[in-house]
């Protein structure tokens, strides 16, 4: 089974979003050196509590500090931004490390709408209709050279013009997601830890729907969840106090970094409120002792046929967090990257 990151760049409280974003980076070494698949880097806009709303630039960054990972984007938030400037971006960084770059597409806003409406450069006119579809396949077409000849965009030259081209993904957690990776074509990460209701019935109709396409030839499925690994059941418990809190306090509208556990942890014993329900037949972030995490993750990806794990670690303390990578690791039985001791500088 193929292990792999999703990185959203927590900022931990009493930290700088400076630090997280060196995490970030930190993380994305180990998880080379560990051997895991993919380090995907998630698109966050106007939130204190995750460090990355531009993950291009951080893409470019890790690429020189790591060698053999894929990296890319989980992902770049569409609707936001023009195709062909979304492509010329990936075909740069396809250009500085070939064969390693993913172009996970999301059609989310990644922040509130208010922060949409600040990053939209046409604010006099209200979009009539949702033209996620247009600008997909715009940016396919622009990435692979598929406009009809008679098409105005034809005589557009992407630069840089390097062979090949990123991998490019569809992102989402819900059935109008699967539906339109099967269409299309490409392959579909679930974001189970954002909504795990629907995740068995999107997963299963984007099968059974799948068209194949000239980039891909038959459905392929990354299964992204969250996961806290420690030396122990109760540690894991612990850490995910954090993690907790910090939910519920989005649920009552208070923007806020990651909590510390004792900080957690107290406000757990003093103040009622209720966890995020998990509606689906699994929970969204898997807790417990590696050994555990591992058996669970690999019998839910084997009943949902997924042929790649994601995952997205939350803790207040950094250190826990590479543990826990490191502790998953180990369970699935990861080949260590010799080539990875040291990063491409």
């Amino acid at each position: 089974m193929k292990l792999s990151v999703v990185d959203q760049s927590p900022v931990s409280a009493g930290h700088s979003t400076a630090e997280a974003l060196r995490n970030t980076i930190e993380l994305a070494r180990l998880a080379d050196r560990l051997g895991y698949h993919r380090y995907w880097i998630a698109e966050h806009h106007a939130t204190a509590a995750f460090a990355s709303p531009a993950p291009e630039v951080l893409i470019s960054r890790i690429g020189v500090e790591t060698s053999s990972i894929r990296i890319g984007s989980g992902g770049v938030m569409l609707p936001h931004y023009s195709p062909m400037k979304v492509v010329e971006q990936f075909r740069v960084l396809h250009a500085l490390y070939p064969d390693r770059i993913d172009l996970g597409i999301g059609r989310a806003p990644g922040g509130s709408p208010l922060d949409s409406f600040a990053l939209r450069r046409d604010r006099e006119h209200q979009p009539t209709e949702d033209d996620f579809p247009r600008q997909l396949m715009e940016l396919l077409a622009f990435l692979y050279r598929g406009f009809r000849p008679d098409h105005p965009f034809s005589r557009i030259e992407i630069s840089p013009d390097y062979p090949g081209a990123p991998e490019v993904w569809m992102l989402g957690s819900s059935m109008w997601s699967a539906a339109a990776a099967a269409q299309v074509g490409l392959p579909y990460a679930f974001a189970h830890f954002i909504d795990p209701t629907p995740t068995r019935q999107a997963i299963e109709y984007y099968r059974a729907h799948f068209r194949p396409s000239a980039q891909l030839a038959k459905p392929t499925v990354i299964l992204a969840l969250g996961a806290i690994a420690a030396d122990t059941e109760a540690e894991a418990k612990r850490l995910f106090s954090s993690v907790r809190v910090f939910g519920r306090r989005i649920r009552q509208g208070i923007r806020t970094q990651i909590p510390s556990v004792e900080e957690a942890l107290r406000e757990l014993e003093t103040k009622s409120g209720p966890d995020r329900p998990d509606n689906g037949e699994w929970p969204r972030i898997i807790v417990g002792e590696a050994n555990d995490v591992r058996d669970r993750l690999i019998d839910m990806a084997s009943v949902l046929g997924a042929d790649e794990i994601m995952i997205v670690t939350i803790t207040h303390d950094h250190e826990a967090r590479l543990h826990s990578y490191r502790l998953l690791a180990r369970a699935f039985g990861l080949a260590p990257r010799q080539e990875a001791a040291e990063p491409n500088r």
